[in-house]
């Protein structure tokens, strides 16, 4: 627990450097672009099939009760850009994970690690399939899961929980790759993988808040960078 608080205040003073805070806005506003663009293209097709989807489903009737009744167009927009927010949120964390992270982990090991080793454990190709297959189970359980979201209490917590996972999942292999070999990658993600998945946990909190989710992506990368490369310092020096 305390490494954990430790690589979130480490990177809070290593976020407002000027290099870092030149890295801030441009995955998120990236983004945001993306899926701006593709709603004003596609709207019209994802309106009808999430309508399509809510008709065969028992939503419909629920939707068809009370207040909802009046409007079940609005709701279903309304429900769409929701579905739009937290893409918008992965999508810009996916875009650090594979081009800002080799800049902001030489900037870390320089300051903070300058004796540690690279072994170059991790390739480009491993970066962005590492990604790839993050978002995509990431999705996959977003969508598994959305019925639980609407009627039960796990909608306070399924959303932190994915969120951890993605997170964890994402960051700590370009956090490894330049300075980890191999087998220290895996060592580090088995030793850590508690840390990992509570770092990942309080970093997912950020993109409720409105206006911090902006920063978040850089923020939440220079803590899973702090952390993997403590751990692995410490593995080196208990191996030594």
């Amino acid at each position: 627990m305390n490494s954990v608080i430790s690589a979130l205040l480490v990177a809070l003073k290593t976020f407002f450097h000027p290099r870092m805070l030149a890295l801030v806005l441009w995955p998120m506003l990236l983004a945001t672009m993306l899926w701006v663009g593709a709603a004003f293209i596609f709207w019209g097709s994802w309106m009808a099939s999430l309508t399509g989807l809510v008709q065969q489903t028992g939503l419909e009737q629920w939707i068809a009760q009370g207040f909802l009744a009046i409007a079940p167009h609005y709701f279903i927009a309304t429900v769409l850009v929701l579905l739009l927010l937290p893409a918008i949120y992965v999508t810009a964390l996916m875009i650090t994970a594979i081009f800002s992270m080799p800049a902001m982990v030489d900037h870390v090991a320089a300051k903070n690690y300058p004796n540690l080793e690279r072994k170059q454990g991790g390739t480009t190709a491993g970066n962005v399939s590492n990604a790839v297959l993050a978002v995509s189970v990431y999705c996959l359980g977003w969508i598994i899961s959305l019925p639980l979201w609407l009627f039960t209490p796990f909608a306070l917590v399924l959303p932190i929980v994915l969120m951890a996972y993605l997170n964890q999942r994402l960051f700590r292999y370009d956090a490894l790759a330049e300075h980890a070999s191999r087998d220290e990658i895996d060592q580090v993600v088995e030793r850590a993988s508690g840390k990992l998945y509570l770092l990942g946990a309080l970093a997912g909190l950020l993109q409720f808040v409105p206006l911090l989710n902006f920063i978040a992506p850089v923020y939440v990368a220079l803590a899973f960078i702090h952390l993997c490369l403590d751990e692995l310092n410490e593995l080196r020096l208990q191996a030594a």
